[in-house]
């Protein structure tokens, strides 16, 4: 160890303090310190910044091969760190050692739900609301959720100054991606104005204590799915649903990214393969229209 070389744990406690509390968004900073301060073994952290290499990351990566999404977004995570280590002089330049690490095969889960599906859950919510068991905030947020392919977050933290009823729609000051204005359907408007305002709260869907908005959905909403026999379903499916019936019905890969506030277009073309092939679909409209002609086939002799 160099002289006054700070170990890596100091330096994440720094890089937490300088960078992570400074630049990013509450729900990231949260994640980035859960993983920080879970994830990593007291053998790394108290090892001197520059011994750190390129396979005590990957050790660290295999040791959590059972979790590979987390095991990437912590790969991902450390990648910064050690960015941030290099800008600011405790590590040369060029010197990352979670550069070249290969990240897990991740499995992309896509759960849309079908007419069918969507029938059932609606039932379940109907009936659940109708037996009082939750507050009628909780209903509100998993229609709205399903009505306008919404974030979780920035439904929960939703505020009725930001609610534009004469425009139709919300205007978010931030979100993952920034500022964003999410449309809303009749529906949705619909729903928003039968929900009642507490005077003491700001926010659309209050939580149980003054002045809050809810904070955990997930469990009336396991409780819910459960009721419309949909257990493998998520919150976030309802996203994904929204998407799936905005392409079936024939709407562009860029309006669809618009309406879900995508800021790459990579994110949204994982939806490209619900679309209809535009010539199968042509041929389908000619076949459709030939089929009036009577069609004999000779049989063989």
């Amino acid at each position: 160890m160099k002289r006054n070389e700070k170990t890596t744990g100091a330096l994440i406690d720094q890089f937490l303090l300088e960078y992570v509390d400074i630049k990013l968004k509450d729900r990231s900073r949260a994640e980035y310190r859960r993983m920080l301060s879970n994830l990593l073994p007291l053998t790394f952290l108290r090892k001197p910044i520059g011994e750190v290499i390129r396979p005590d990351i990957s050790r660290l990566q295999q040791s959590l091969s059972a979790t590979p999404y987390q095991a990437n977004r912590l790969l991902a995570v450390l990648r910064k760190f050690f960015n941030w280590c290099e800008k600011h002089g405790f590590r040369p330049d060029h010197s990352n050692p979670a550069y070249l690490v290969d990240k897990f095969t991740e499995k992309r889960r896509e759960r849309f739900l079908s007419e069918m599906e969507l029938a059932k859950l609606s039932e379940a919510l109907a009936k659940t609301e109708a037996a009082n068991r939750y507050s009628p905030h909780v209903f509100a947020a998993i229609r709205l959720l399903a009505l306008t392919g919404a974030r979780l977050n920035e439904i929960l933290t939703l505020k009725w100054e930001w609610v534009d009823f004469e425009a139709m729609c919300l205007r978010l000051l931030d979100s993952k991606t920034g500022a964003k204005t999410v449309y809303l359907n009749p529906p949705a408007l619909q729903i928003l104005a039968n929900l009642s305002r507490l005077v003491d709260n700001p926010h659309v869907i209050c939580g149980g204590c003054k002045g809050a908005h809810l904070v955990n959905l997930q469990k009336p909403w396991r409780f819910i799915r459960h009721q419309a026999d949909l257990d493998n379903v998520r919150i976030h499916d309802l996203r994904h649903t929204f998407a799936s019936i905005a392409v079936a019905n024939g709407m562009s890969l860029p309006m669809i990214g618009a309406l879900l506030g995508h800021s790459q277009p990579q994110t949204t073309a994982r939806y490209a393969h619900l679309s209809e092939d535009p010539l199968q679909k042509a041929a389908s409209i000619i076949g459709a229209r030939i089929s009036v002609i009577p069609i004999t086939i000779a049989k063989s002799a």
